[in-house]
């Protein structure tokens, strides 16, 4: 399997921002995890370490499982009225919740 994940400017900036920390370095993790109102939920958090099951991309990492579902996505930061985030465009995803977080494959 190719592993391809597109990242925007706009989202490896703002990685690289929030990852900057000069005294540990940190990771940006992406991952999906079952739940949500659509069957698999996008899930942002932060890592000190990576595993050998990750997959490193720049400052972001994906843990093989997750990359299985979002592998072809792009990933991007927009900025809104109502807030700021991160989203993944997912070609595989069939059907998303208005949130666009939650999504079915």
């Amino acid at each position: 399997m190719t592993k391809k994940i597109e990242f925007t400017e706009r989202a490896k900036k703002q990685i690289e921002k929030m990852t900057s920390n000069k005294e540990s370095k940190k990771y940006f993790r992406i991952s999906v995890k079952g739940g949500g109102c659509s069957g698999f939920k996008y899930n942002f958090s932060f890592e000190n370490s990576i595993s050998k099951e990750d997959i490193l991309f720049n400052n972001a990492v994906i843990d093989k499982s997750s990359l299985e579902i979002i592998n072809g996505s792009t990933i991007d930061f927009k900025v809104e009225l109502i807030g700021e985030s991160f989203v993944i465009n997912n070609p595989k995803a069939s059907s998303s919740c208005g949130c666009g977080l939650s999504f079915s494959v």
